[in-house]
């Protein structure tokens, strides 16, 4: 049976502002009998009248439109913050009745927003140049934002594995890094990435060298529970692929640069350091503090459009359960569970707006953009029923989480038929930076389409669950689209989150298309080979990817490595790089035209009309040394200096190990060059080398990049890649642009 309601809100995953079309739940509605009931709520309204002149609290209001019948409902939002303590709870008595329905939107021309923010005001000067506040009891700040801007937890600097040794029970590392000498170590945090995994645990002691954690938050980040993923899994914080913390945070020992904040837990204070220009006697601070703001749960034929959501607090980081981070924003929690090896009973992030639940249609309202965008949730049940045009900026953890994790669901709980199309996200994934900007889990029908996505951490946009665990090898999903999205600089290299890519898939889904995307620099500048365009992971299966724009890569323009993954198809798609064939019995890949240097004209219109308002397309440059003639000091293996002109950053050349070994490419002629491209090999070997041109000469220090850009003005014939010591020049690729 389907269930005819909205899901309730859990809360925000970040500590901020969305512009959030929920979904119109309704079959298609009756003429009404006579002209819709209008409402008008106020953040500072009262009384029962609910006029233009005289408008009710959102809940007068709602309680006003219960009485009415025999007509639809319109409830107007006049503009202005609307500071929730607590959510405002729609049910099933705030359905549309007899065929009408209700709707609750902006009036016109304004903007409300529903806000869980706490203002922090009282701000005392400190001979340092901090600036401290007395913050109200029940309130943790977590995030702070000064006049709209984030600020960010005091934090230091990296701690190698060397030093900061994790083991199942704790980490060594105190005394070398002073956190054995801070004022509060339990009020601090250890920040750690591991691959595509992201954990924040709080310190809960120190003896000696021996740092603890809250529990269970450490114990659900190490192994050996059974609970944090396949037996394969070797991303634990006590893995081998640990390589230490990326930063402890949240101690004033720390709170060293302007736009620090600190939370101190025993003085209920927050200490701020001030950026350049602001003043905290006029700055205006909030911190996010109620975690749920709309609540729709068991209503139907129900509108919510033209509403933000601001500052929603995202609480469970804050508690012993912390933020072990599975996948995809996804956390391990509770001290004991079911063994969990393909993520079953991951609990999702928070979310700010109202998830539908049940059929219906959307409504595709212009929406009202906000900063600092909280994301939302679909799930358990969610059918026919859409989130349109709406905008997400700043989020601590994801935009956007549609089903669940259960493989085979009865019918009831079963996601179908939904629909994500033509909504803005940029720069989510802020705080929780394994999150994704869209995640989708078990699905049937679901459309993922003309979505705008840029600067995200991780991967864009992720549909299907349980990688090749028995438990998820047979499940509903089939027939999705994900398709004319426009996912831009993904896969950040600064935040360090690797093995993702701007579209990634999980298990079979019979049907499922992926087309007219344009990808441009997922992965770009990475540290190593990784980071993809088109991920089919694991048991990704009967999947059609066709017709999409692909383009500055890290690693593969499309990857399908698993033998288990099956009857893939890859056809008419545009990139400027080659990948291997798809792996798995019937994947195959065909009419693709790689290794381009310039993006034809159909390649380009595909491009521009990608995302919600299309855009422009970052054309390739023309590259000179591809008809050029490579050479090299010596040659390992069969690694020839010719595979570095190839077309293909996943080939690579290789010397020998000597001093003063190089690579070198004859353009044929003298051409006036203004930028070279050196990309990496697998293994990132190449490093601290000089770059020489007949006129120019350049000196890399450190590794080379995937890619290591140079900018310069020189005329040559040739370009040389010589190593300024002993080691090997190995290369995937050397671009050479007029």
């Amino acid at each position: 049976m389907n269930r005819r309601s909205l899901n309730v809100v859990r809360g925000t995953a970040a500590a901020a502002t969305a512009a959030f079309l929920a979904a119109l739940l309704a079959a298609p509605t009756a003429q009404a009998a006579s002209g819709p009931r209008t409402l008008y709520a106020a953040p500072d309204g009262h009384g029962t009248s609910c006029t233009v002149a005289r408008p009710c609290t959102p809940e007068g209001a709602r309680d006003q439109a219960r009485t009415e019948t025999g007509r639809d409902v319109r409830v107007l939002l006049k503009n202005g913050t609307y500071k929730r303590d607590e959510p405002l709870k729609l049910g099933a008595a705030d359905s549309g009745k007899d065929g009408h329905t209700v709707t609750w939107t902006a009036a016109p021309g304004a903007r409300p927003v529903l806000s869980g923010g706490q203002d922090i005001t009282g701000w005392r000067q400190n001979p340092d140049g901090t600036w401290t506040a007395d913050v109200p009891a029940g309130v943790t700040p977590r995030q702070l934002f000064i006049d709209g801007r984030r600020a960010t937890r005091a934090r230091g600097a990296a701690c190698a594995a060397s030093t900061c040794d994790a083991t199942r029970t704790g980490m060594t590392g105190a005394v070398a890094t002073g956190i054995d000498r801070w004022q509060r170590p339990t009020d601090a945090e250890a920040v750690i990435r591991v691959r595509w995994r992201n954990y924040h645990c709080r310190i809960t002691g120190v003896s000696g060298d021996v740092m603890t954690f809250a529990q269970p938050c450490w114990t659900n980040s190490a192994s050996g529970t059974n609970r944090t993923g396949p037996a394969w899994d070797s991303t634990a914080v006590d893995s081998t692929r640990y390589s230490g913390v990326a930063f402890f945070e949240n101690a004033p020992e720390l709170l060293d640069e302007p736009g620090e904040f600190v939370w101190n837990s025993q003085d209920h204070t927050v200490t701020y350091l001030p950026r350049k220009g602001e003043n905290m006697r006029r700055a205006q601070a909030v911190t996010p503090h109620t975690e749920q703001l709309l609540v729709v749960d068991g209503a139907h034929d129900l509108t919510v459009s033209g509403i933000g959501f601001a500052y929603a607090a995202y609480r469970q980081p804050d508690t012993d359960e912390g933020y072990a981070g599975m996948q995809a924003g996804l956390t391990l929690t509770g001290a004991t569970g079911p063994v969990d090896h393909a993520g079953r009973f991951y609990t999702k992030p928070c979310a700010a707006g109202p998830p539908p639940r049940g059929p219906g249609h959307s409504n595709a309202d212009p929406p009202v953009n906000r900063r600092r965008g909280g994301g939302g949730r679909h799930e358990a049940g969610t059918k026919d029923s859409s989130l349109t045009r709406s905008s997400f900026t700043d989020l601590s953890s994801g935009a956007v989480y549609v089903g669940d994790t259960e493989p085979m669901p009865g019918a009831a709980l079963a996601g179908e038929r939904n629909t994500i199309a033509y909504n803005t996200i940029t720069r989510s994934g802020v705080e929780y930076t394994d999150a994704v900007g869209i995640w989708a889990g078990y699905e049937a029908e679901l459309t993922v389409d003309h979505n705008s996505l840029d600067h995200l951490p991780y991967s864009g946009i992720s549909v299907g669950w349980g990688w090749n665990q028995p438990e998820a090898q047979k499940s509903v999903l089939r027939d999705n689209k994900v398709t004319d999205n426009r996912i831009t600089d993904v896969m950040e290299v600064a935040q360090a989150q690797h093995d993702g890519g701007a579209i990634y898939t999980q298990g079979a889904q019979p049907g499922t298309v992926v087309s007219g995307n344009y990808i441009n620099r997922s992965a770009f500048g990475n540290t190593e080979r990784d980071g993809n365009g088109i991920y089919l992971d694991e048991q990704s299966s009967h999947i059609v990817v066709e017709k999409n724009v692909i383009t500055r890569i890290g690693y593969k323009w499309v990857s399908n490595w698993a033998d288990y993954g099956i009857q893939n198809i890859a056809r008419g798609n545009w990139t400027d790089t080659a990948a291997p064939a798809l792996a798995g019995n019937g994947s195959v890949m065909t009419d693709n035209l790689t290794g381009l240097d310039r993006l034809p004209a159909e390649a380009l219109a595909v491009a521009a009309g990608a995302g919600s308002h299309g855009g422009p397309v970052e054309q390739l440059r023309t590259d000179l040394a591809r008809t050029g003639t490579a050479t090299q000091s010596s040659t390992e293996g069969t690694a020839a200096a010719a595979l570095a002109l190839d077309a293909d950053t996943n080939t690579d050349t290789r010397t020998l190990s000597e001093a003063g070994a190089w690579w070198q490419v004859d353009l044929g002629s003298e051409q006036r060059i203004r930028q070279i491209e050196i990309w990496n090999n697998s293994s990132s070997t190449t490093a601290d080398f000089d770059v020489i041109t007949d006129d120019t000469t350049v000196h890399v220090s450190g590794k080379a990049l995937r890619p290591t850009v140079l900018n310069l003005d020189s005329r040559t014939r040739t370009v040389k890649i010589v190593t300024s010591g002993t080691g090997r020049v190995a290369l995937s690729q050397v671009l050479v642009h007029p």
